[in-house]
């Protein structure tokens, strides 16, 4: 194998460029929102943009310009990309949901519980936050494939 082959393969760097994009955008506009700077959200789960949706979507549209909408690989990851934006939404962002308000239960009890075992709270997107994410992929995609 061939290690500089790995730096020449456009689908596999076109999906981590957009993770990375995704996750340092995610943690500034956290900042922004927040007024604080929280360096775990540059790898941690949920919020704007989706890096899950940004990845998947950033590796099927490569597929699709390098290997052709008709080739198997594009379908391989085109359908991937559906399933993971799907569960994105679906039951990560409902398990969001679920440990903010076992949380809040948990505040409001007084309850004496480390706040290291406290529920992860970022887990799923909101619809709006996978949009992003895909379209971020996209464009990024798009830029490795034709000009990088």
């Amino acid at each position: 194998m061939n290690w500089t082959d790995l730096f020449n393969n456009h689908l596999l760097l076109a999906s981590a460029c957009s993770w990375l994009v995704a996750q340092v955008l995610k943690t500034i506009i956290y900042a922004i929102v927040n007024h604080t700077l929280d360096i775990k959200r540059l790898f941690g789960d949920g919020g704007m943009p989706s890096g899950h949706s940004a990845t998947v979507t950033a590796l099927a549209t490569a597929a699709a310009i390098e290997c052709g909408f008709d080739s198997p690989v594009f379908a391989v990851a085109f359908m991937m990309a559906i399933i993971v934006m799907h569960d994105a939404m679906g039951v990560r962002l409902e398990a969001s949901k679920h440990a903010k308000m076992l949380n809040e239960i948990v505040d409001y009890l007084n309850a004496d519980i480390p706040v290291e075992t406290r529920l992860k709270e970022f887990l799923g997107h909101t619809p709006s936050q996978v949009v992003c994410g895909a379209l971020l992929g996209l464009v990024v995609a798009i830029i490795f494939c034709f000009y990088i």
